[in-house]
């Protein structure tokens, strides 16, 4: 199985792990979930992130081929419209960004928001195959943690955003809108039916015990010594786990900020008349989540 060249950017503001997956061979390469800087405090926006990640393409002799998103995510913005502008590169997500869409429209009360996925360049299908350099990559269909989550294979890698983390800090919640805690336990199962020496990346990594950020493990290592995988082998046992630990767990503290830009390809709103830019934050949106 062909083994492409793999590069990680841990972002420590978000805990996130953004990948430039490459060809050695052709130089071609891909990037997976990148990172837009925002501090909700003050409201600034920047591309240091993102230009980190242009200056490794450019030192590297790199060609970008694919700009991807795993999922719409609910800690950080996406730099996938950015990036894109500064490459060329198309954008691509799961297809079903677009009952994501549909339900964050309601929401926001975003009527003109289209939901029909065309802000990205490709919608991915499960099963769907596509090329990075000379490798293939597949695509499966990793529902749980959001509705339109899916897991890039690319080689003998698997990109599986928040279905597991490093073993030694188990998997992700699915208590956001559209999460299903049956839905993960399903789509980890698919993810530990890959060959053992699979190697999988993981999209955060909270840094339990204070320990240097990881983001690399096996498939092996999932099966074998995942904390909850190992603890929860039943799938009734799972799901009653992760919705009891998930009630308990406050909502991300930029969901109501990221979503809005995530859902719309990583663009930000139209400036207003006064030439600025704002979000939209509704208030009593998620109903019986956690206090943080």
């Amino acid at each position: 199985m062909a083994r492409p060249d793999i590069a990680a950017f841990f972002d420590p503001r978000t805990w996130s792990v953004q990948y430039i997956v490459s060809d050695p061979r052709t130089r071609q390469c891909a990037v997976i979930d990148p990172v837009l800087d925002f501090d909700e405090k003050s409201g600034a926006t920047d591309t240091a992130n993102a230009d980190r990640l242009l200056e490794f393409v450019r030192a590297q002799d790199l060609e970008v081929q694919w700009i991807l998103d795993t999922h719409p995510h609910a800690d950080h913005f996406s730099a996938a419209s950015y990036l894109k502008a500064k490459t060329g590169a198309p954008t691509a997500i799961g297809a079903r960004i677009v009952d994501v869409q549909k339900l964050w429209a309601g929401i926001y009360n975003w009527p003109s928001l289209r939901t029909d996925g065309s802000q990205w360049d490709r919608l991915f299908a499960k099963g769907d195959t596509f090329e990075i350099g000379g490798i293939k990559a597949g695509v499966m269909f990793s529902p749980g943690h959001t509705l339109a989550s899916v897991t890039y294979v690319v080689g003998d890698a698997a990109f599986v955003h928040d279905t597991v983390f490093m073993p030694d800090s188990g998997t992700a919640r699915t208590d956001f809108p559209g999460g299903s805690a049956n839905s993960l336990w399903a789509t980890i199962q698919d993810i530990v039916a890959l060959p053992d020496d699979t190697r999988i990346f993981v999209g955060h990594d909270y840094q339990p015990g204070g320990r240097e950020p990881r983001w690399e493990s096996t498939v092996a290592a999932q099966k074998n010594q995942n904390i909850h995988l190992t603890r929860y082998e039943r799938e009734e046992d799972f799901v009653a786990f992760r919705n009891e630990r998930d009630s308990t767990l406050p909502m991300p503290k930029l969901i109501l900020h990221a979503l809005q830009i995530n859902i719309n390809g990583g663009r930000f709103p139209e400036p207003e008349a006064n030439g600025k830019r704002y979000l939209k934050f509704p208030l009593n949106a998620l109903h019986g989540a956690a206090w943080g």
